[in-house]
């Protein structure tokens, strides 16, 4: 990312603003991040932040619902919004003499949406439709079973969309405490990046926003979730033609001083995970598992997930078996590769490689200013409380994954990639043939 300089302020009521002038186009990228994500909910109202989400696009008395969509793409812009474990977003990209409408109707929904009764019925029918179209996806299932098994007791337990039986009980007034309680300034960040005068996106930043009522930041209270003492083990059945494998290992936060090193295991290991929600990746091919794997005709593909997130989340390995292959065949194709990485660390040459193609992937998800916005969003986000410099998870990213060291990641396979420290996921489809029907045996620590 281009290395201009960052403007950070606090308006009177509590919200944060991040300035960042790019003049490379004549674009700006406006961005409102919301500190509550599925991390803040508990049962009885898992899927609330996302649902809150979608409420925000049904309206204000200002902005009745329907008009944005039609006055945003008419002025040749771009919007959108996300809700995941941590955080819930909404960003305009638009002309730069255009930008006052994104700075508005974020002021005006901050405050103002109007959770109409119909509407929220309405969204209650095209969320459970959602969640129901997810429960056909045999990883979406897959995946759920394991995030369940990981996190026992912290509220990373359950998925984004939220328990089906919390989307057919909430009411709407359950869904507005949510929005009054996390939508406020002290809660909020304000990215804008792009074509414009820094003295001036001030003005208009403290023309829209300031006078917004302040309210008290709410409690963000989660259990940590205890060490994990034993693998287990997930063997879902279902329709379909394909076996897939999932392996899950707790891994730390974003702000551990293990996670850089991590993003370069995991580049070696599986290829580099793109972290920005826009990035896109490159092949990875030359990853020890593609090779092992793929290349042996053991799995038709492979890949990782590894995920920036505030408390300690799992990485996640998924092959999908290859029609003439076993699972136990191919966990154990796993199993050897890790136990090979935890034995001897990687050369210099295939290290640098795995820097380089981590380092690549980040630009490929920092080139416009839309991703630029985003990363000072996220940046921020991730950083802790107690941070004396916010933006220095970002400004450090390229700088540490520089220093990454063969013994680095040699030390997080010990420490992290054991088998007691994972959770094993199998799917069989019901008509797969004899090979990939047998139960899969207790897999025995690394």
């Amino acid at each position: 990312m281009p290395l201009n300089p960052l403007t950070r302020l606090t308006l009177s009521n509590g919200l944060l603003v991040l300035l960042k002038e790019i003049h490379t186009a004549p674009l700006i990228s406006h961005w409102v991040w919301y500190r509550v994500g599925s991390r803040d909910e508990r049962p009885g109202n898992t899927g609330a932040s996302h649902w809150v989400e979608h409420m925000q696009f049904k309206g204000t008395p200002r902005y009745p619902g329907g008009v944005l969509d039609k006055e945003i793409a008419r002025l040749g812009g771009v919007w959108n919004a996300f809700t995941y474990l941590d955080w819930t977003t909404y960003f305009e990209t638009l002309p730069s003499d255009k930008i006052e409408l994104a700075l508005d109707l974020e002021a005006d929904r901050m405050m103002n949406s109007l959770f109409d009764l119909k509407d929220f019925e309405s969204e209650r029918s095209v969320i459970i439709a959602e969640r129901q179209g997810n429960e056909n996806e045999p990883l979406f299932r897959l995946g759920e079973e394991i995030q369940a098994a990981a996190f026992r007791v912290h509220s990373y337990h359950h998925e984004v969309i939220g328990e089906m039986v919390d989307l057919e009980r909430m009411q709407r007034d359950d869904l507005y405490h949510h929005y009054r309680t996390y939508y406020t300034p002290s809660n909020a960040i304000l990215a804008i990046a792009g074509d414009f005068d820094t003295p001036e996106m001030i003005e208009k930043v403290r023309r829209f926003y300031e006078d917004l009522p302040a309210a008290p930041a709410p409690l963000h209270s989660t259990r940590p979730e205890p060490p994990q003492v034993g693998e287990h083990h997930i063997d879902l059945a279902g329709p379909g033609e394909t076996t897939y494998i999932e392996l899950s290992y707790h891994v730390p936060a974003a702000n551990d001083p293990d996670f850089l090193p991590f993003v370069i295991l995991d580049s070696l290991l599986t290829g580099p995970s793109s972290l920005n929600l826009f990035g896109g990746g490159i092949s990875n091919k030359t990853s020890r598992l593609y090779r092992a794997l793929v290349e042996s005709e053991l799995a038709v593909s492979v890949y990782g997930g590894l995920q920036a997130t505030i408390d300690p989340f799992i990485y996640t390995i998924v092959a999908i078996l290859h029609p003439n292959s076993a699972p136990e065949q191919l966990i154990a194709a796993i199993d050897a590769e890790i136990a090979l990485l935890q034995n001897t660390p990687p050369d210099h040459t295939e290290l640098a490689r795995a820097v380089k193609q981590a380092r690549a992937t980040f630009a490929y998800g920092s080139e416009s200013i839309t991703n630029q916005a985003y990363w000072l969003g996220l940046a921020e986000m991730l950083a802790s409380p107690t941070d004396e410099n916010p933006g220095q998870w970002l400004e450090q990213y390229l700088p540490g994954l520089a220093r990454v060291t063969p013994e680095d990641v040699q030390r997080l396979a010990k420490n992290y990639l054991r088998q007691s420290n994972r959770i094993l996921g199998v799917y069989r489809p019901q008509a797969g043939n004899a090979s990939n029907s047998q139960p899969i045996p207790p897999q025995g620590a690394v």
